[in-house]
């Protein structure tokens, strides 16, 4: 057998249907034998049930070939990777062997350094094979058992500057290469030490005999006369078809008929590049996507690099996003993790709402992961969108917010149950429970609602409501007690406060005082660090808190908003405690012993805004009344880093005020969500289909039910739906106009409220199907009611009179 034309015939199949042809043609000697993956038949569960996607199943490969190229560099250091002299951990495994990486934010050193780790396109357009290819250590064929076909060995559990653990990842791609789950694995040692390997792993095809004796089959790997098969290489290397280069060292792996999602079908250096750059958020190294002229030969990039999610954010130059910040939490049984909240425009230049959203839902929710959950830059977990409607409340923002939470610096123990070992989920547990319920509590009430906020502020500026006619129905409404208990249970009596009359508020001095105040003029490196509190110059600022409550403390600072967040130098806050002082019941004010920070206070760090950075602290069930905690607060810089020191006393608890008795009368009329009538094209001071950001409206879609906060807070009608349109065509007439209209208008209004207030006090959990996989999807309240009036329902609601059905209700 001639084992280079072996390799050249399997790496040039283009599908698993060529390879299944090479391996009858030229694989069929006594000597080819069949080995099971990892040395035994029983690991074809452990294969199967790693990544639930063929995304992060791809990822796991390329942070592979990510470790590979960092063992390459240390061993080329002299250093073994297991000692102590070796990196421990990546970002120092970075700076140590690649000292110009600073440089890969300029696209040709970016350029540079992504050829060492390609991934390319083969094969028909709707059958894509996918190549992957790192410059890195490689493998002896003779040691290819112990590597590329063993599991769960461990053998990287003592490395630190790796990602990989549990010597499985890698595998996980291999349930998604078409049906006869062909995998080819080619490789030789970074040195040009002995030969080029090779061999190809497939899922047992069982015979007529093993089908009634075997429960399941296995994955087997190629072997001549019981080895690897291996050949010489010319000095020159192999022409693999590899971007400037030929192949003379590390690891070409092919996945054939490689099952991408739909989304990711067309060129993989555009669409393929989008999904590993939300799986991989901030890779150590950047990596090229390349495909095939021949494949799109009318496409003008069909190469392009790719350094991760955040990058690309930070290089949209605020066309996509209207803010970002960042959150650090020390949280005494969580550990540190570092939150970044990135806020997209409702509305791009040149684009309708609808055409913003679609924009920003392709460019970067391609795989509709709302929060990423990451370590080391890969993301491990995700939760979906419902995070935000249902945790956060903040439907508003549903398709404008993507989250990331760096979980590098967790508590090891909580971070170890936290994640699944296939890396691409979390574990249903009681940390996931913990992390969900603390990451909610926090984002609610910090930065995050000054942005929802000012976001409702803009929309209700471009929208108007029907009050006058909705009054007029409620008045008309034969509520009955029954109905009252239901919609009591649901909507707050209180009127709207847009019926109140506005108290007129005092000046502030602040506020008169703004339009003389100096723009800030922020720097790239800070120079300046001070607290904001009233004390003497040379004295420790003293913050008292009580045992009970929390303290926020705000530092002036001179720089950028971003400096927290950018990947190019950024800078950090350091929360140290110097010196916790203790009066125990023995009385006395010597030292304690010192503890770690988290062991004491919980801290909650905000990035800057404007020149203010904002701090806030409050204590654990290990602090006393009468504790002085001496903490220190250290912003880094270049030059030198900037400290300031400030006391935390411990109080007694606080008390809680009684509230103020409500003398107010209750009144009669309930505090209905408002009616809002949209239309296509704006109209005086009437809602156009682009002032509404909630949902997207056109001539198909009803009615949208605003759920603010878990409210019902307005419905949107639209007054230029198809449905209306051809009702009202048949009708002569102004009155007979007006009365459809008002029937549209009631008939949506009330039948959304009742459906809303029957599954809000039900406790109803929708889920849909989505695009007829069989995989069902959490489905929000308010998708579920759009989806019934965007139906024939409406049609119904029209030919039916209304007033027979509150006659109904009264009954």
């Amino acid at each position: 057998m001639n084992l280079k034309d072996l390799f050249t015939a399997l790496f040039n199949a283009t599908t698993e249907i060529e390879v299944t042809k090479v391996l009858s043609e030229k694989a069929t000697q006594d000597n080819v034998h069949w080995h099971p993956y990892g040395d035994s038949e029983s690991f074809f569960g452990v294969i199967e049930n790693q990544q639930a996607s063929a995304i992060p199943a791809l990822v796991e490969k390329i942070t592979n070939s990510i470790d590979a190229i960092m063992m390459k560099k240390c061993i080329e250091k002299g250093m073994d990777p297991k000692s102590t002299v070796a990196p421990n951990s990546i970002e120092n495994a970075i700076s140590a062997f690649f000292p110009e990486s600073n440089n890969w934010d300029l696209g040709n050193a970016r350029q540079l350094q992504a050829e060492d780790i390609q991934i390319l396109a083969d094969g028909p357009r709707k059958d894509t094979s996918l190549i992957i290819y790192d410059n890195g250590e490689g493998q002896h064929p003779e040691n290819f058992k112990d590597t590329f076909l063993s599991l769960l060995k461990g053998n990287k559990n003592e490395i630190h500057f790796v990602q990989g653990k549990y010597n499985m990842g890698g595998s996980g791609a291999i349930v998604f290469c078409g049906k006869r789950r062909y995998q080819l694995i080619a490789s030789r040692r970074f040195d040009g030490s002995g030969k080029f390997g090779f061999t190809i792993i497939r899922k047992h095809p069982l015979t007529d005999e093993e089908k009634i004796t075997k429960k399941n089959t296995w994955y087997e790997y190629l072997t001549i006369n019981e080895e690897i098969p291996s050949i010489e290489l010319p000095e020159s290397g192999l022409d693999l078809g590899l971007l400037n280069r030929n192949f003379t060292t590390g690891t070409i792996i092919k996945l054939y008929s490689y099952d991408l999602p739909s989304g990711s079908r067309s060129v993989i250096s555009r669409d393929l590049n989008q999904s590993i750059n939300e799986y991989l958020f901030q890779p150590a190294l950047p990596i090229y996507t390349i495909d095939k002229e021949e494949r799109y030969p009318r496409d003008r990039n069909l190469q392009r690099e790719l350094y991760g999610l955040k990058r690309r954010l930070e290089s949209t130059d605020d066309k996509y996003l209207s803010e970002s910040f960042s959150e650090t939490y020390i949280d005494s049984e969580i550990g540190e993790f570092k939150v970044t909240v990135y806020v997209f425009k409702h509305r791009l230049d040149d684009k309708s709402v609808k055409e913003s959203k679609s924009s920003i839902r392709r460019e970067f929710f391609k795989n509709n992961m709302s929060v990423l959950f990451s370590l080391n830059g890969q993301v491990h977990g995700n939760y979906t969108s419902e995070f935000v409607t249902r945790s956060l409340k903040f439907n508003l923002l549903k398709d404008y917010l993507l989250i990331h939470v760096d979980c590098t610096r967790m508590e090891m123990d909580f971070r170890n149950e936290l994640f699944m070992a296939s890396r691409d989920r979390l574990k249903d547990g009681e940390e996931s429970a913990t992390l969900r319920k603390k990451l909610s509590s926090h984002l609610i009430k910090g930065r995050l609602k000054e942005v929802y906020n000012k976001r409702k502020t803009e929309l209700a500026a471009n929208t108007g409501s029907t009050s006058d006619l909705l009054k007029d129905f409620s008045d008309k409404l034969p509520f009955d007690s029954e109905l009252m208990k239901l919609i009591n249970h649901t909507f707050d009596l209180k009127k709207k406060e847009g019926n109140k009359p506005k108290k007129k508020k005092k000046n502030n001095p602040s506020q008169t005082q703004g339009d003389n105040e100096q723009p800030f003029s922020p720097k790239r490196f800070p120079t300046s660090f001070k607290i904001n509190t009233k004390t003497d110059k040379d004295s420790i600022p003293i913050i008292q808190m009580p045992i009970n409550g929390d303290r926020t403390i705000k530092f002036s600072t001179d720089v950028e908003d971003q400096y927290f967040d950018r990947s190019d130098e950024p800078g950090e806050l350091k929360i140290a405690i110097l010196k916790p002082e203790s009066n125990d019941e023995t009385g006395g004010d010597a030292a304690g012993t010192p503890k770690e920070t988290q062991n004491l206070i919980d801290v909650t760090q905000s990035s800057p805004n404007k020149g203010t950075i904002r701090v806030n602290i409050n204590p654990t069930e290990n602090v006393n009344v009468g504790d002085q905690i001496t903490i220190k607060a250290q912003l880094t810089s270049p030059e030198a880093d900037l400290e300031q020191i400030f006391m935390v006393r411990i109080l007694d608890k606080q008390q809680k005020q009684d509230k103020k008795p409500n003398n107010e009368d209750v009144p009669d009329k309930l505090g209905l969500p408002e009616l809002i009538e949209v239309f296509k094209d704006k109209k005086d001071d009437k809602t156009s289909w682009d002032d509404v950001q909630y949902t997207d409206f056109d001539y198909d879609r009803v009615m949208y039910p605003n759920i603010d906060e878990g409210k019902l807070d307005s419905i949107f009608i639209n007054l230029d739906s198809t449905i209306l349109k051809n009702f009202m065509s048949k009708l002569k007439g102004e009155d007979e106009i007006n009365t459809a209209r008002n029937r549209y208008l009631s008939s949506v209004y009330f039948h959304t409220l009742f459906l809303y207030m029957v599954n809000k006090n039900k406790d109803i959990q929708m889920s849909e199907d989505v695009n007829n996989s069989g995989d069902f999807e959490a489905m929000e309240l308010s998708e579920y009611l759009i989806h019934i009036f965007d139906s024939s329902y409406t049609d119904f609601l029209l030919n039916f009179e209304i007033s027979a059905l509150m006659e109904s209700l009264s009954d």
